[in-house]
């Protein structure tokens, strides 16, 4: 679908993201926690050695995939669907496989730098995240009636 508005009247507010951010922090929570429990019941304690690090890369690819699935699949997240968010490519489609995951690494490690990727939105003049700046992607407010 293609989005014919500026990209500034598409882009959300700073109360939006921040929301969105929120309630995806406590999706990803849970998220961990049922994975981690999984993890533990077939594997048994997981708290040092070789099983901690297992753990730790299982996590990260379960929520990788959440994220790169949702993403191809609606661009939404569970989060973004109910803030009426969208994440969409330059030519407002959803992102290819290889654009999800890239997005996915560098938004890991933007928080790894202490989310400064995230803050550049609050510099940015479109408000995008650094990560999608460079990817070439951007969040979309998308009304109600065109979430589809």
């Amino acid at each position: 679908m293609q989005y014919q508005q500026s990209s500034h009247a598409l882009a959300p507010s700073f109360l939006k993201l921040g929301a969105c951010l929120v309630y995806e922090a406590l999706v990803i929570i849970a998220l961990l926690l049922v994975s981690t429990a999984v993890f533990v019941l077939i594997f048994g304690n997981s708290a040092s050695g070789i099983k901690r690090t297992l753990m730790q890369l299982f996590l990260f690819i379960t929520v990788g995939v959440y994220f790169v699935w949702c993403w191809q699949k609606s661009g939404q997240t569970l989060a973004m669907q109910t803030w009426h968010l969208k994440l969409v490519n330059k030519e407002a489609h959803l992102l290819s496989l290889n654009a999800a995951i890239a997005r996915y690494v560098l938004a890991c490690v933007s928080l790894m730098l202490f989310g400064l990727g995230f803050l550049w939105a609050f510099l940015d003049r479109d408000r995008l995240f650094l990560h999608d700046r460079l990817l070439k992607n951007r969040i979309i407010y998308v009304p109600r009636n065109t979430t589809s």
